[in-house]
């Protein structure tokens, strides 16, 4: 099942740094962990100046989903939008 996910961070401006950089740490860990197991399919920046992207994921349901976005260590600061989505019958091409 694939679904398209936009993550946005907010951190507070007065939370400790170290604080932060062990959270941005062990996310990056995450995401290339799920990356390496084919669960994160496409990982995307946002441009501009809000701290945000864009990540497909491929699970295998909506449970497994939820599990993976619930372990996200920045998930106490994130907003979360998830839209399932399907392939077009109309693509001529298919996304690397």
């Amino acid at each position: 099942m694939l679904y398209l996910a936009r993550l946005e961070t907010f951190f507070p401006a007065d939370i400790d740094p170290t604080l932060r950089d062990d959270i941005v740490s062990r996310e990056k860990a995450y995401g290339q962990q799920l990356q390496a197991a084919g669960k994160i399919a496409h990982l995307w920046r946002v441009v501009g100046p809000k701290l945000a992207n864009l990540t497909m994921f491929d699970v295998e349901s909506n449970e497994e989903l939820q599990e993976i976005l619930a372990a996200l260590p920045m998930r106490s600061y994130m907003d979360i939008e998830v839209t399932p989505i399907a392939r077009h019958p109309s693509v001529i091409h298919q996304a690397s």
